[in-house]
């Protein structure tokens, strides 16, 4: 094949994908000129070289090409370049008669517009989505920044916590750890009669028994050694009138069970040591990770108890099942650690892409902790893919963690953009055109996306 014909170069330059050509050892023999616009490199510094040199000299981060000759078959994978930008690059061997590879042809596409295309048409569905939470609380500015810091940005959440903030009813506040049971109860607290009182809470996981005794019940004077001669009010009493939150309930103890019991039917109890009934009118909101109702059947939590608090129950989803709120935290809480550390940075869209895809096994208050770090520790002014932790690289992995795949994630890509065009331009050939491809690759994709 004669790389130098000029028909065959001006067919190449035609292309709107970058084309990269190298033999069976890893020499480049030909680029195009959407390669060398992609990439800043030009065809002089590239033709003759050696793909292996071009990796050892940080030229290029890593090759598809090199992998298809070890392994004779096509290979995709995500390319940084010594000037950060990053490429898709799906490499194909052209095979001789005898079934040896001849030449190795790479497709090369920057993935940052398929990105931004993506992140323009969800923050569409995402405005969409919440038009009706923000109506609702444009008269509520507080409402609105306790909403975001609670995560629930859905109108379902949203609207059951304000229902239920209004009625004086027992909420049991079931969900994973980090997910935001706290805020969503200082929520439907602030939201409520309430308001103006004390919001309190405790979390009954975190002290051993007679603490937590001593905390949530007060005692006398002189009650125990080591306490205080004047005694201690306990929050049940300081949250008169108010709402008291009691995180972990599964993980109170039996015989506090039958106290607590006690002030749920009464509204009165003793305080420890105490020989005097207190009477309290507090709210009791209650949360917990566990499956209360498998300890009630294990005999760790009291039945009657567990059916006082669970007037209202209200599940809160890990983050991992509420992606579309993924971003809007993100850049939330970006902008509010940027504030408390004098920064400015911003998200690149590589990293947002990865932050959405990550499983967030800590929900929100992983993620918080994420982005302060990474505004405590990022040293330029935009976050990018390779800023972020390991953990949240991982979506993007081989299975053998060797290799960015984005097959899927172009495919998906590849579809959102093709219907978009297709709504806008109303036909195949006005859509091929506007996305800077023939009309017979979008027809041929749509019929494979039928049959799939």
């Amino acid at each position: 094949m004669d790389f130098d014909d000029p028909g065959f170069a001006e067919l190449l330059d035609a292309l709107h994908d970058g084309v990269y050509i190298t033999d069976h050892e890893g020499r480049t023999l030909k680029v195009n000129q959407a390669y060398e616009r992609l990439t800043g490199l030009s065809g002089a510094q590239l033709v003759g070289r050696w793909m292996q040199d071009l990796v050892r000299e940080g030229v290029i981060s890593r090759s598809a090409s090199l992998k298809v000759i070890a392994e004779g078959q096509p290979f995709s994978l995500m390319q940084r370049l010594v000037n950060g930008k990053q490429l898709l690059v799906s490499a194909s061997p052209i095979f001789a008669s005898r079934g040896e590879i001849r030449y190795v042809i790479s497709t090369v596409r920057d993935m940052t517009e398929l990105l931004r295309m993506k992140h323009e048409r969800d923050e569409l569905q995402q405005l969409k989505a919440l038009r009706h939470s923000t109506a609702q609380l444009h008269a509520q500015p507080q409402a609105q920044s306790s909403l975001l810091n609670a995560g629930l940005a859905t109108d379902e959440l949203f609207e059951l916590a304000c229902r239920v903030a209004r009625c004086e009813v027992r909420v049991l506040l079931q969900g994973e750890t980090g997910v935001g049971k706290t805020q969503v109860a200082q929520f439907i607290h602030n939201q409520s009669g309430r308001a103006a009182e004390p919001f309190l809470s405790l979390n009954c996981g975190a002290l051993p028994e007679p603490l937590i005794e001593a905390e949530l019940f007060g005692y006398a004077p002189g009650a125990f050694t080591g306490a205080s001669s004047k005694g201690k009010r306990g929050l049940l009493e300081l949250a008169h009138h108010g709402t008291l939150f009691l995180d972990e309930i599964g993980d109170l103890p039996l015989a506090l069970q039958v106290k607590l019991l006690k002030v749920l039917e009464e509204g009165r109890f003793i305080p420890v040591g105490g020989l005097e009934l207190k009477e309290v009118d507090v709210r009791i909101i209650s949360a917990t990770h566990r499956d209360l109702p498998r300890l009630v059947a294990d005999g760790q939590f009291r039945a009657d108890l567990f059916y006082r608090l669970n007037v209202v129950p209200l599940h809160i989803p890990p983050l991992r099942e509420r992606r579309d709120e993924i971003r809007p935290l993100l850049e939330h809480y970006l902008a509010h650690f940027n504030r408390r550390h004098g920064r400015q940075l911003h998200w690149s869209l590589e990293a947002l892409e990865l932050l959405a895809q990550y499983a967030w096994p800590g929900n929100i208050r992983e993620l918080i902790n994420v982005v302060e770090r990474l505004v405590a520790l990022c040293q330029g002014s935009q976050i990018g893919s390779l800023d972020l932790p390991v953990e949240c690289r991982a979506p993007l992995l081989d299975a053998d963690g060797d290799s960015l795949n984005l097959r899927r994630l172009l495919e998906r890509t590849e579809r959102q953009a093709i219907s978009q065009a297709l709504q806008r331009f109303k036909t195949t050939r006005l859509a091929a055109k506007a996305l800077g491809v023939s009309q017979a690759t979008v027809v041929q994709k749509m019929k494979r996306w039928e049959r799939d």
